[in-house]
């Protein structure tokens, strides 16, 4: 009687050990599987960051229209030449008025091609980095210039050169679709048509 007691203990034991195992697994994956989803959800926050960031590049790049484009790749190496030229009528001109019209030229571009960099870094847009083969020609060539023929010749320029760049950033302003590079275009006309004043008057000084 004594030993079936005991045996019938020992049974007792042994599924209660059991049951507690299984308890303690199901504990464990239901831990692993409440755990899961979250994991997921972190390890994909950097991906999906990573995508976002890259379609909003995407539709920057998507809402510039041919216009933009051509108006953006013209501003900037319009921008070099005439902080180049300045820099170059800086030091070799000799007619006063000339050489007030290069130092303003070279500051006045230099800001505008500081804005127009960075409106294209947060559009994503890649501006040309170098004076097209026209450009450098012509940059070339007033090199070679001195004394009064060089005033004459970067006078001349100036007046050529901003009458163009104002026939462009007004083409920009009315047609282009990109609203801040519209705004860019529209905020810097009154500085260059005030450009093209002092130029027609470094012109005149030096006939």
């Amino acid at each position: 009687m004594k030993n079936s007691i005991l045996a019938i203990l020992a049974v007792g034991a042994m599924v209660a050990c059991k049951k507690n195992e299984t308890t303690a697994t199901d504990t464990s994956a239901d831990s692993t599987a409440m755990s899961t989803p979250a994991d997921s959800g972190m390890m994909n926050t950097g991906a999906d960051s990573t995508a976002m960031s890259g379609n909003m590049d995407a539709n920057a790049k998507s809402n510039l229209n041919d216009q933009d484009k051509k108006f953006a790749d013209a501003a900037a190496m319009g921008g070099m030449m005439e902080v180049m030229a300045g820099q170059l009528a800086s030091t070799n001109a000799t007619n006063a008025t000339v050489k007030s019209l290069a130092q303003t030229m070279v500051t006045d571009h230099t800001k505008a091609n500081d804005e127009l960099k960075a409106w294209a870094s947060k559009a994503g847009y890649s501006l040309p980095t170098s004076l097209d083969a026209d450009m450098q020609k012509k940059y070339d060539a007033l090199k070679m210039k001195k004394g009064a023929e060089f005033d004459r010749t970067y006078a001349d320029m100036m007046v050529t050169d901003h009458q163009t760049t104002i026939a462009n950033f007004k083409k920009e302003a009315s047609d282009g679709s990109d609203a801040s590079l519209k705004s860019f275009a529209s905020k810097t006309l009154p500085t260059l048509e005030h450009h093209l004043m002092e130029s027609e008057k470094a012109k005149n000084a030096v006939k």
